[in-house]
């Protein structure tokens, strides 16, 4: 169980990956769980806001967890990855993602695909089945720039070859990119990082996965982020 509403403070720093240290509104010293496996890279500043949840759950060792940070340009990120799904499935219900309307069946976590793998949501309707792959972006290089994926990502490109594969049996399947940052204005594959991934994309796309991106709209002082609009993609 988790308490819903986020209490803020200031970060110290990040550090072991899975870990950060905040200053807390009483002024005391506070380890959280870090629930990011990314880079994080230009999410962090030393001394900025941020907010965090707690869990009542006793097994677990740092019952606090970050769920957002204030970028270098003063703009919010959702830093919290295992929201990313729930944010989406969200979406679909309320049928914010227009262009994934109209399957009344969601799914998720379904196994598929030749290299084991499982989407994230299958859609099934009367016009046939939709393969959804969610992908979380925090990062902005230049202004308004999204970009995907912040670290090489092996299993970014296997993904999209299941999508691919997919397509080619016929079906439907979208990438869709949840941008977990109120400062990106579109979205584009992040060559100098992971210039495979880029590539891959491109053929993707190319080859009939739609790619699609929607930006959250994080409202920390609520304690609650949801899907809210459509955003370019540029390949």
């Amino acid at each position: 169980m988790t308490d819903g509403k986020w209490q803020k403070g200031q970060l110290i720093k990040r550090y072991k990956r899975f870990l950060a240290d905040v200053v807390t509104a009483d002024g005391d010293t506070l380890t959280l769980h870090c629930p990011n496996t990314g880079s994080m890279r230009h999410c962090i500043v030393e001394g900025s806001d941020c907010w965090y949840s707690r869990s009542d759950s006793k097994t677990r060792k740092y019952p606090h967890t970050w769920e957002v940070a204030t970028t270098p340009t003063g703009h919010l990120a959702g830093i919290n990855t295992a929201r990313a799904n729930g944010l989406v499935r969200a979406a679909l219900e309320a049928g914010v993602i227009e262009p994934l309307a109209g399957y009344p069946q969601i799914r998720a976590e379904v196994r598929y695909g030749s290299e084991n793998s499982r989407i994230d949501f299958l859609l099934s309707g009367e016009t046939g089945n939709c393969y959804v792959e969610v992908k979380n972006v925090t990062l902005m290089e230049a202004a308004g720039e999204g970009l995907f994926p912040d670290a090489v990502s092996t299993r970014g490109s296997k993904h999209l070859r299941e999508l691919m594969a997919t397509v080619q049996a016929g079906h439907r399947a979208v990438l869709l990119f949840c941008v977990q940052h109120t400062g990106v204005e579109w979205v584009s594959p992040a060559d100098a990082i992971d210039p495979a991934y880029g590539q891959n994309l491109r053929e993707a796309a190319a080859a009939g996965v739609e790619i699609l991106a929607y930006r959250a709209r994080i409202e920390p002082e609520h304690s609650r982020i949801l899907l809210s609009e459509a955003l370019p993609v540029r390949l």
